[in-house]
């Protein structure tokens, strides 16, 4: 679902920019910015990339264990996993199409400042097994940029960090059977 989750995301703010900016080809990717071997991922030079920096179990209370309901024994389900994805925007735009990177990315949080919860209402395409996405912009200290662009590449780009909550995780596999507690039958003898 995180691949969902992503490539909805990007084919969104693609079909945004291509509208808006009439450009003839897609300008979001969803990659690393580099390969393991350290140098630079095919296919991101001058693009809006879209890539995952981090995943958290979101820890909001009353994610609690659903039960089945009905007649015979209930199942008891494994609990769902809600996580939020920390999701980069970064230009990959260099020297003179420095002035382009600004504008994709002006572009980009334009897009999503618009557009911040995407459900199958306001989003028809956006995969069955994910109820709602909801993007919230995530502020970083200069110190915490720095290490995170450290992790990444070590050379920064023009981006923006967002949360993107409530992916959800669930098997729907019964963990247990428990037997129904039923009300004994009382009878009065006349």
């Amino acid at each position: 679902m995180i691949h969902a989750a992503l490539f909805h995301l990007a084919g969104q703010l693609n079909e945004f920019l291509t509208r808006g900016l009439g450009l003839a080809e897609d300008m979001v990717v969803v990659s690393n910015l580099l390969d393991p071997d350290g140098s630079v991922a095919p296919g991101v030079a001058n693009k809006l990339v879209l890539f995952l920096t981090n995943i958290q179990k979101d820890t909001t209370p009353g994610n609690m264990p659903a039960a089945s309901q009905g007649e015979g024994p209930s199942g008891r389900r494994y609990p769902p996993v809600h996580l939020n994805l920390y999701v980069m925007v970064a230009a990959s735009f260099s020297g003179s199409n420095y002035p382009e990177a600004l504008k994709m990315i002006s572009a980009a949080i334009l897009f999503f400042q618009k557009h911040p919860v995407f459900d199958r209402r306001s989003s028809p395409g956006l995969d069955r097994r994910i109820d709602k996405l909801t993007l919230d912009i995530e502020n970083l200290g200069t110190q915490d940029l720095a290490s995170l662009w450290g992790v990444l590449s070590g050379k920064y780009l023009p981006s923006v960090l967002y949360r993107v909550r409530m992916v959800t995780f669930d098997s729907q596999d019964i963990q247990a059977l428990e037997p129904t507690v039923r009300q004994p039958e009382s009878r009065v003898a006349t």
